[in-house]
């Protein structure tokens, strides 16, 4: 009933309104009359069409929810709330938002990052030239070091020549060609949502990985798998196609909920092994994951986060996630993460010739 007192007020039609969430207006109808429960996805996309507040109107759905829970209980209904009331307030409280467990050392270098940060940002604006330079080598860089990691054999020159020359490299293949291509168009896309300001969502994602894979396999770019995968050398096994679509509905609302109360840096290092661990498409994942963690990073003042591509940090990058994917242990993964990010603020601050 909310809902259609919003979207009265709004005056919006309920085929408008079904159209922003891809369904019929039949569903739409059974929705708004309390009928049918939204998923969790198609919640965010109606608080954003109504303009309600996600929290707000998520916890009116979860309070239905637990409505129609107690009330086929009647004569325990007060026992199961009371059992529930310190769980309850733990879950409402500040920290349960904010605690993702990483330990001091973490929390020591975000602060040098955060240090950094603020250094990076004091020393603007740069010249239109010089940031034009500087863009391009870190563009360039991070494109030859994601690909490189996937096993492209382009060198960092070569990357450089096919990318801001145009060049064509004898003995390279097609499919090497495009992914630094498709690469460059990628990290423009993401810089593009940051100066729009627009939160992260799954029509950006699926926008990042159509380009990373655009001529490579057009088929399966932009597209969440249909078939199970294996990764090769790995001992995670990624789920099933048919959890995809809930996981990745999870993926977003774990966003939407933590990204005002997590540190960004953590926040944007939980997104990328989320996305590589739920492994939503048939390639490509792995430099879709970096962009993201790099889309966040980027809205929040942080430069670009580099991973590098060398067989020894490949390897480091590997078992960090792989720690976290089998074992559930996120500090190895935190520490390349803060790792590179300061590495990156570093270097940023020495090209501008800040010591």
């Amino acid at each position: 009933m909310l809902l259609d007192k919003k979207r009265i007020e709004k005056k919006l039609k309920i085929s408008e309104l079904a159209s922003k969430l891809g369904i019929d207006s039949s569903l739409m109808s059974r929705i708004l009359a309390s009928k049918r429960k939204p998923t969790k996805h198609q919640l965010y996309i109606l608080a954003k069409e109504l303009e309600i507040d996600y929290n707000e109107l998520l916890t009116y759905y979860l309070a239905e929810e637990i409505v129609d829970l107690v009330k086929g209980y009647p004569e325990i209904a007060g026992e199961i709330l009371a059992v529930a009331e310190e769980r309850v307030s733990f879950l409402r409280s500040t920290t349960f938002m904010t605690t993702i467990n990483y330990s001091t050392k973490i929390e020591a270098s975000l602060t040098r990052i955060n240090q950094l940060k603020t250094s990076w940002n004091s020393c603007k604006p740069l010249d239109q030239v010089q940031l034009q330079k500087m863009e391009e080598y870190f563009n360039t860089s991070y494109t030859f070091e994601s690909n490189r990691i996937e096993g492209n054999t382009l060198t960092l020159q070569e990357t450089h020549l096919v990318i801001n020359e145009g060049i064509t490299i004898g003995g390279k293949s097609m499919r090497e060609h495009l992914e630094v291509v498709n690469h460059k168009e990628a990290i423009e896309l993401v810089k593009d949502l940051v100066r729009q300001q627009v939160p992260f969502n799954s029509y950006h994602l699926k926008q990042l990985h159509q380009l990373i894979l655009k001529g490579v396999d057009d088929r399966n770019a932009g597209i969440y798998r249909t078939v199970p995968v294996r990764i090769s050398g790995s001992a995670h096994v990624p789920p099933e196609p048919y959890l995809i679509d809930q996981m990745m509905e999870d993926y977003f609302v774990f966003y939407q909920t933590r990204r005002a109360y997590l540190h960004p840096i953590i926040l944007a290092a939980e997104m990328h092994e989320r996305l590589v661990t739920i492994h939503p498409f048939v390639d490509g994942n792995g430099r879709t994951a970096r962009l993201v963690m790099n889309l966040i990073l980027l809205q929040h003042g942080y430069t670009i986060a580099n991973l590098k591509g060398n067989f020894d940090d490949r390897m480091r990058y590997y078992h960090a996630l792989e720690q976290v994917q089998v074992n559930h242990e996120s500090e190895s993964f935190y520490a390349l993460i803060t790792e590179h990010v300061e590495s990156s603020l570093e270097e940023h601050l020495h090209l501008a010739g800040v010591n």
